[in-house]
């Protein structure tokens, strides 16, 4: 927080703008004549000119840069335009060349899709780039030329097919019968023929497969080898004619001979094509390729130069707006600065001294006072708001002494008060015992009642025999009465001494339960009546019946003695305000188990029940209606405490004047972790529409 000297400096600082200092009082007076809000939107509207002067200058260099970039985006279509193209033609080139040495219908097609792909980019790069159409035109060209070589080419293949099967096979398949016929014609005879015709032959199945080697790969050594064997089949035809025995024999080889001069015509046109071929795909489809690749490379070269002098040019463009940006940037702001700094010291200077005076009454120093407060314009409103500020603090103050000193009296009400909860409650719990005490004895006294006179008859009876043994006079049938009265009152002390043990162990169970917060499984109905045990001796007195409907298996887990201490506070409740009379009547406790997790008590009377006032108070602390009588009016206080807080769950109250009344606790079978108080606090008596206390 700044200092309370703060005020008293003088304001400046460096906000101010430089200049001597008349002149700036001068102008700071003169700006002080506008209203702080024509000031503010004075600064919005250096601003906004300034904006708009930036964004005019902006705006030209986007334009420049714009009419650049497409320009280089234009350069860089074309180039991507170029690439296509070159790999669209290697491609083609690539099939034709496939095709001619693999003849396939699908690469054929294949080859007229990509020559009509190849052209529409052709025709596509001429159009989007006039710069380079010239090139592209040059491009076009080599390419029809290309694809005319392949039409050519095409046409060669064509003839080549023909001649193969028209003078090769054909030619081939009439010496394979006359070959056929001379064998048969020889074999069975032992005829001169046979050696001459075997090795005529073996040259001819060589000379088929040479032809069909050099026909598919275009192999010179088998074309070599084919007119070496045909050669040899001319010159075994005459020298079998010498040795021909028939006639059949001899015009078979005269047609030999003519097959096989055929033959070797077909495949001298047939190597003529072939070479045609190779030739047209050297000097038509490569050539045509590599001045395809030429002219390519001529268009990239020039597509990348241009593409260099657009990027430089774009570059010169950024520079060129940068600067103007940055100059006409640093000169706005420069103005800016300095009007904003007058007009915010126009501001600024007032509100330190308000700034101060806020200060000062936040510390409390409420005697320093707002500067400017006879002023018209808005820090006067202000500094008159401080003012009143300043005057409501002093009464806040004043108020705050007199509240402190008001909760003083009161905290010290509250211990008293406390103090006397306490007592009440530790008196409540003297009252809760002697009841316990008073039903123990009275439980207790009957068996060892029973039991003292039963042992005081033994006592006499058993001096009665010895009176009797020692006189002499002792007779069996005596004896044997003296053993059967022993017996039955053996028996009859063991029952008794039985019961009071079992009584004492039932009350002892009871008493640790409440006296510890002690959380245990326990049986609902088992628990229930070891607590109402202590309890069943007041019902004679009042002519009471007490009747408890728990079905056995209902285990709990949580502290039995709070369980034990709700029973009882509402069992008392009852005798007390249920039947002051001693009218007679009735209790009923029933339970059963709610769903898997809670179990249902129902603790319902058939006494005079209570008036609507009373229900609504029920369970307020110390509201009885036995106020002059004993009553604490903690009873049902507690009742409601330990069950919602301790046991976790939840009790409702219904009551019907000279009805009964009815208390529902819903209980977990498991009681949360943790303990609560016995008596809560100011939330333990909230929304209780329920029974008396």
């Amino acid at each position: 927080m700044t200092a309370p000297g703060r005020a008293a400096e003088p304001h400046g600082g460096l906000l101010a703008p430089p200049g001597p200092r008349p002149f700036r009082q001068g102008l700071e007076r003169l700006v002080r004549r506008l209203p702080i809000r024509w000031r503010i939107l004075s600064i919005a509207g250096i601003n906004s000119a300034v904006v708009v002067l930036l964004a005019v200058v902006i705006w030209d260099g986007a334009n420049v840069l714009n009419a650049t970039w497409e320009q280089l985006l234009q350069v860089r279509q074309s180039d991507r335009l170029l690439v296509s193209v070159e790999s669209e033609a290697g491609r083609l080139q690539s099939l034709i060349h496939r095709y001619f040495t693999q003849p396939n219908p699908d690469v054929l097609n294949e080859i007229e899709s990509r020559r009509a792909k190849l052209m529409a980019l052709l025709a596509e790069h001429g159009s989007s780039d006039p710069t380079i159409a010239q090139q592209a035109s040059a491009l076009s060209q080599i390419t029809e030329r290309l694809l005319a070589g392949f039409d050519a080419l095409r046409d060669v293949r064509v003839q080549i097919s023909r001649i193969y099967e028209e003078d090769v096979l054909k030619s081939a398949r009439e010496m394979s019968g006359l070959y056929a016929i001379l064998q048969g014609a020889s074999e069975g005879r032992g005829s001169l023929v046979l050696p001459a015709l075997g090795k005529s032959r073996e040259a001819f199945s060589a000379t088929l497969v040479a032809a069909n080697a050099y026909y598919f790969s275009l192999s010179y050594d088998s074309a070599e080898e084919a007119f070496r064997n045909i050669a040899t089949i001319e010159k075994t035809v005459p020298v079998m004619l010498d040795l021909a025995e028939t006639e059949l024999q001899k015009q078979a080889l005269r047609k030999l001979g003519e097959r096989a001069d055929t033959l070797a015509q077909g495949l001298d046109k047939l190597s003529a094509s072939l070479n045609l071929q190779a030739r047209l795909l050297r000097d038509t489809v490569d050539r045509s390729g590599a001045e395809m690749a030429q002219a390519a490379e001529a268009i990239s070269q020039r597509t990348s130069e241009r593409e260099m002098q657009v990027q430089g040019r774009l570059d010169r463009v950024l520079r060129a707006v940068f600067v103007w940006v940055g100059i006409l940037t640093m000169a706005l702001v420069g103005i800016v600065v300095v009007l904003g700094a007058v007009i915010a010291r126009s501001v600024s200077g007032p509100l330190e001294g308000i700034g101060e005076a806020m200060r000062a009454i936040v510390s409390g120093r409420l005697d320093h006072k707002a500067e400017g407060a006879d002023a018209r314009d808005e820090i006067g409103d202000m500094a008159r708001a401080v003012e009143v500020f300043r005057a409501n603090a002093i009464a806040k103050h004043r108020a705050e002494e007199e509240l402190r000193a008001s909760k003083e009296r009161a905290e010290r009400a509250l211990a008293d008060l406390r103090a006397t909860q306490e007592s009440l409650i530790e008196a409540e719990k003297l009252a809760a015992l002697g009841g316990l005490v008073a039903g123990v004895a009275h439980e207790v006294n009957n068996p060892v009642g029973i039991s003292l006179t039963v042992a005081s008859a033994l006592a006499e009876r058993c001096a009665a025999f010895h009176d009797e043994v020692e006189g002499g006079r002792l007779r069996k049938s005596q004896l044997a009465s003296f053993v059967d009265l022993n017996r039955d009152a053996a028996r009859q002390l063991v029952a008794n001494l039985q019961r009071a043990g079992d009584l004492i162990q039932s009350f002892k169970q009871v008493a640790v339960d409440r006296s510890h917060a002690d959380r245990r499984t326990f049986d609902l109905r088992a628990a229930t009546e070891d607590i109402l045990a202590s309890l069943r001796p007041s019902l004679k007195q009042r002519r009471l019946s007490l009747d408890v409907d728990i079905p056995a298996g209902i285990v709990m887990d949580a502290d039995a003695g709070a369980y034990g201490q709700v029973l009882t506070n509402l069992f008392l409740n009852a005798v007390t305000h249920a039947f002051p009379n001693a009218s007679g009547g009735s209790i009923r406790i029933v339970g059963r188990p709610q769903g898997r997790e809670h179990v249902e008590i129902r603790f319902s009377d058939d006494g005079r029940g209570m008036p609507s006032e009373v229900l609504r108070q029920a369970f307020d602390p110390f509201f009885t209606t036995r106020r002059g009588q004993g009553g604490t009016g903690l009873g049902l206080h507690i009742v409601y405490n330990v069950v919602t807080q301790r046991l976790g769950g939840r009790i409702a109250l219904a009551s019907v004047e000279g009805e009964g009344t009815t208390f529902r606790l819903v209980l977990p079978r498991m009681a949360p972790a943790g303990e609560g108080l016995l008596v809560g606090g100011d939330d333990g008596c909230a929304s209780k529409g329920e029974r008396h206390g």
